[in-house]
């Protein structure tokens, strides 16, 4: 056990650095062999630890003890092109590439404790982190008084218990313990021309808590239907801003509106997500499976930060979303005893439209398609390696927040995300 804890320990190190890559700030992408599939079969596959999260009821056909540990790198495209109707006194920096290289990962340990008395009852721990964004533009990019640099992260400890009720039917329960982290950084306006830009900086770190439930029906060998529901958890963060190089007008401005030593009121709900699942065994060599979910990120509720005006009345704005849907369909194959190929695609819609998405949130729209491959070297141990090639093409931006900010127009373009990811499912 002390061996287990302490691979999970260096695995939430590494998954820290990982991004959400969606319509949303969800992340489907955790380094197992789902990323093969494009998130297809999420709820009803159960083929290795990390059902822990997908579907906590899978655990349940797991024999033994099992460890699922996967790693994962990510490259991101989301360059900027402004346009004409950006305005002039910005400059003509687009910020470079907002992505670039991220490491990911994620850690799942799943035991049968009482094999002999209670063989239908499982118990598991994952570490993982599903839930995030990072973004970091050039200091002296156009849109630098609405974001140069921001990073969000949530990430989760899921002790986790499953039971087989009867022979087609699963239920499993986990505890959503996340650890969430919030930084930004953004430019400030001195009004004065001859002055460079100031900056303001913040950072906040907050506990939330929530409910992950899965069930699992096998009506039929060969035949199951997965329901899942990861429930709504809050972060509440606060913050006190930082501010460097502040003019002295800019210093008085604030200092007289009482908003150089306020709070910021960062706090969000991270949303309900209720995902359905079936899959079909179709003979002894293929399963094809079907996944769609919804998402509530209409109860988001995350703010931006940043100075609009010479008479400013907040540091924060809050930002519109809408709720999301996504479907996955996805197929795996089994030559032998000792190989399993996959392949899936996937669609997600956008949690904002053109006319809500701001630089902090280049989201839209994307299609996955993935494939990968597992490999049983000898009886207990698998290897796997999956790509997902995730695409959401151009999205356009046109945000005025006020004269101090500026109009910033132009297009996200080819916006898209490589996903890379090794796996190891251990038997012991």
């Amino acid at each position: 056990m002390r061996t287990v804890l302490s691979v999970a320990v260096v695995l939430a190190v590494t998954c820290l650095g990982s991004t959400a890559w969606a319509a949303g700030f969800y992340l489907y992408e955790l380094g197992t062999p789902d990323v093969g599939l494009a998130s297809a079969g999420y709820t009803t596959r159960a083929g290795d630890a990390g059902t822990l999260f997908t579907n906590p009821a899978g655990m349940t056909r797991l024999e033994g003890n099992q460890i699922m540990a996967g790693l994962q790198a990510l490259y991101g495209n989301a360059s900027f092109q402004a346009n004409a109707n950006t305005s002039p006194q910005l400059g003509t920096d687009n910020g470079g590439n907002a992505l670039g290289w991220l490491p990911g990962g994620s850690f799942f340990f799943v035991s049968q404790p009482a094999p002999s008395k209670l063989p239908d009852l499982r118990v598991g721990l994952g570490v993982l982190n599903y839930f995030g964004s990072s973004l970091d533009y050039s200091d002296t990019w156009v849109g630098r008084y609405y974001l140069q640099e921001g990073t969000l992260l949530g990430f989760s400890f899921m002790p986790s218990v499953a039971y087989q009720v009867t022979d087609w039917l699963s239920v499993g329960a986990g505890l959503n313990a996340m650890y969430g982290y919030i930084k930004g950084q953004v430019a400030v306006n001195n009004i004065d021309p001859r002055l460079p830009d100031g900056q303001l900086e913040y950072t906040d770190r907050a506990w939330g808590f929530g409910a992950n439930v899965g069930f699992l029906l096998e009506p039929v060998k060969g035949t199951r239907f997965g329901l899942t529901y990861l429930s709504q958890l809050d972060l509440n963060f606060k913050a006190t801003p930082t501010f460097n190089n502040l003019g002295p007008g800019m210093t008085a401005i604030l200092s007289s509106r009482g908003l150089l030593n306020a709070q910021l009121n960062l706090g969000m709900t991270l949303p309900n997500r209720v995902m359905f699942g079936i899959s079909q065994d179709l003979g002894k060599n293929w399963t094809l499976m079907f996944d769609m979910d919804w998402e509530q990120w209409s109860k988001f509720g995350k703010v931006e930060v940043g100075i609009d005006s010479a008479t400013p009345v907040s540091l924060t704005k809050t930002v519109e979303y809408q709720d999301t849907y996504h479907f996955a369909l996805g197929a795996q194959y089994r030559p032998d005893a000792r190989w399993v190929l996959s392949s899936g695609f996937a669609f997600d819609s956008s949690m904002m439209d053109d006319a809500q998405r701001t630089v902090a949130t280049p989201v839209g729209p994307t299609w996955r398609f993935g494939l990968g491959a597992q490999y049983a070297p000898i009886k207990n141990l698998q290897l796997g390696l999956a790509y997902e090639f995730a695409w959401t093409g151009d999205l356009a931006i046109n945000q005025f927040r006020g004269p101090l900010a500026g109009q910033v127009a132009g297009t996200f373009q080819n916006t898209y995300a490589n996903f890379i990811a090794l796996n190891m499912n251990w038997t012991f």
